[in-house]
């Protein structure tokens, strides 16, 4: 049986998550996620995919992060007709990223094509978008739901099982048995131990192969401990100043992670009660979701809230924001204030509204949550650009920004390790890594040889990789 592994994205970068198994000529696909960066190059490589989707006989999701399912409507576009593999959860969260996806797409159309008219001298560039609700829909009708410890059949003469990754509620890592007896593991996203909310990564059985993702392949977090910490210090610093913090954040499992520890940290009388603003329609829908999936949740949850009958993302001084108007007064609203919304990498949504009402003001901070890819807005805030661009205009970063490394939903290299060493991983021929630039990835190919793994290759654009 002839086995070959290659990718189409996430290699020696952090978006577009699309690897993929030939066997035999049938392809077997996991993840098939957008790429976000620099818009003109992110919006031509979502648009013309470089392969057939027809020929993709079943996708296997890991999770429902943008960058890892977003471009699921495109594969319809394009001819796929197969089955999209996931958890419940995954496939319940994967709806509202796609739906919060496709409005987002007719929002920023319809806002630059209006500024490009009444401000030629800015030479816009409009884009059309990717696909609409009625395609992010249609997308659904594909899907095939197990749950985790639960095998099912991808492809003929091959079983597969979900772990839990520990990432955001949903997310799997997956271990695929082959015809002939050939194990590969996806680690998907790996999460880390002691999250809030959502249960630790699972174990998987023995491989031979393993594809690994590297984020942070060159960085240590803090403790997670430190999160809530953290987080209580910026709070009392903007209560000082009578500021406002502003934070961009994944509407999935960081927000909810977020509204959890402010929660905890009002019960334990650690920060001033303040007003809350989840200002993202899709934040409001993902934490809906959350409360109808307690299996995902871990021992504290379940004992602190849910065993408890007290609702962890629900409480008085909490204020989710669906409405556009609402969103507007909350500008107008005088005094401290924090303020979460959406998009996670500050690319587009209604974030980009309050970052231009807020960065100029140097009593407000900007808290950065969660990882920031190459050539994001994002990026440039955690790199301390003095000045950033939004829908065609400067603003001056005068605003505080605070980087709290603690929330990371995703392991470093040590963790990544400790992870590694609780597997049978003396059966391990080879890990190839994926999903993390290129100083991230050259770091963890290099400990990974040192703990003792045979063989360690960075997956490339181009590159196909046989499994024997």
């Amino acid at each position: 049986m002839a086995i070959k592994l290659f990718s189409h994205g996430a290699c020696a970068e952090v978006t577009g998550s699309k690897h993929f198994l030939d066997i035999d000529g049938r392809l077997l696909q996991i993840d098939c996620g957008m790429f976000q960066g620099r818009r003109a190059e992110s919006y031509q490589k979502n648009r013309e995919m470089p392969f057939d989707p027809k020929a993709v006989r079943a996708v296997i999701l890991t999770h429902a992060h943008f960058d890892h399912s977003g471009a699921l409507p495109i594969m319809l576009q394009k001819g796929f007709t197969g089955n999209i593999h996931s958890t419940s959860a995954s496939r319940d969260v994967t709806q509202i990223i796609l739906l919060d996806s496709a409005y987002i797409q007719q929002k920023d159309f319809e806002i630059l094509q209006e500024k490009s008219v009444k401000h030629p001298e800015r030479k816009l560039t409009v884009y059309q978008p990717l696909y609409s609700a009625e395609e992010a829909v249609a997308v659904m009708g594909n899907f095939v739901t197990s749950n985790y410890h639960r095998k099912f059949k991808p492809l003929d003469g091959v079983e597969a099982e979900f772990f839990d990754a520990g990432h955001i509620l949903g997310a799997a890592t997956v271990h695929l048995t082959i015809q002939d007896g050939l194990r590969v593991g996806f680690s998907g996203d790996l999460g880390r131990r002691g999250l809030p909310i959502i249960r630790d990564p699972e174990i998987m059985p023995a491989m031979d192969y393993l594809v690994l993702e590297g984020t942070y392949g060159n960085r240590l977090h803090k403790s997670i401990g430190l999160a809530g910490e953290e987080l209580g210090e910026i709070i009392l610093k903007a209560h000082s100043r009578r500021g406002k913090i502003i934070i961009p954040a994944f509407t999935i499992e960081r927000t909810q992670e977020l509204i959890y520890l402010i929660h905890v940290l009002q019960q334990e009388g650690k920060i001033p009660i303040l007003p809350i603003f989840i200002d993202s329609p899709m934040a409001v829908n993902a934490t809906a979701i959350f409360k109808i999936h307690p299996e995902c949740f871990d021992e504290e949850t379940m004992r602190r809230f849910t065993g408890a009958n007290v609702d962890p993302f629900g409480f008085d001084n909490i204020r989710y924001v669906v409405a556009t108007a609402e969103s507007k007064e909350i500008n107008a609203f005088d005094g401290p204030a924090i303020i979460i919304s959406a998009s996670g990498m500050a690319e587009s949504g209604r974030i980009l509204h309050h970052l231009i009402r807020n960065i100029e003001n140097p009593d407000n901070i900007i808290a950065i949550v969660g990882f920031m890819a190459e050539h994001t807005l994002g990026r440039r805030l955690v790199e301390r650009a003095p000045e950033i661009r939004i829908f065609g205009r400067n603003y001056k970063v005068k605003a505080e920004i605070a980087t709290l490394n603690a929330f990371s939903g995703h392991a470093d290299y040590t963790e990544t390790i400790e992870w590694l060493s609780r597997h049978d991983w003396k059966r391990l021929k080879k890990i190839f890594l994926v999903h993390g630039e290129e100083p991230a990835l050259l770091n963890l190919q290099k400990e990974l040889l040192q703990f003792g793994i045979p063989q360690v290759e960075i997956v490339r654009y181009g590159g196909s990789y046989e499994l024997n």
